[in-house]
């Protein structure tokens, strides 16, 4: 305790050595996630090092004061929202739609998508069908159209204002 105390990095290493086993056990059942609690018994052992000048003996034994700093952090750890989001992630290696076929493409005809568009008046139809259906872009559909690209998106736009009314 005294070479901690004079910040002697042998002594730390010592203690790393006698102690970081037992330490990673208790941040392993918190935490329950293999590389969390290595890097929270990390984040602990840099604070025992800097903070090891207010141990005081008297209040208790050593290793029960640097558990109570594992275990803190280790409930920060799970309580802070950036474990919350991350534990309500997949990993996409563990995915399942990682083992799905890829689909071959959108088919609107399912839907009967290509029926309601039949509806809008042929210059939308026109532009709807070569943006939706075709895979234009509207610089695309204006240079096939020879149109101006405003007309392209304001015939887009007023598309799908009428197709949203016919869909409802």
């Amino acid at each position: 305790m005294q070479r901690l105390r004079a910040r002697e990095e042998a002594a730390m290493t010592v203690f790393y050595d006698k102690y970081s086993a037992a330490l990673y056990g208790v941040i392993l059942r918190i935490v329950k996630k293999e590389e969390i609690a290595e890097d929270v018994l990390q984040e602990s052992l840099v604070k025992i090092w800097h903070s090891f000048t207010s141990y005081d003996a008297s209040k208790g034994r050593l290793f029960t004061w640097v558990v109570n700093i594992c275990r803190n952090l280790a409930i920060d750890k799970i309580r802070s929202r950036q474990y919350r989001v991350g534990s309500r992630t997949q990993p996409l290696e563990d995915s399942a739609a990682l083992r799905q076929a890829a689909p071959t493409g959108f088919q609107p005809e399912h839907i009967g998508v290509q029926e309601i568009t039949a509806k809008l008046n042929p210059e939308q139809k026109q532009v709807i069908d070569l943006l939706y259906f075709g895979g234009y872009t509207q610089s695309e559909v204006a240079d096939e159209l020879n149109l101006p690209l405003g007309t392209v998106k304001t015939r887009a736009r007023a598309a799908i204002k009428v197709l949203a009314k016919l869909i409802r």
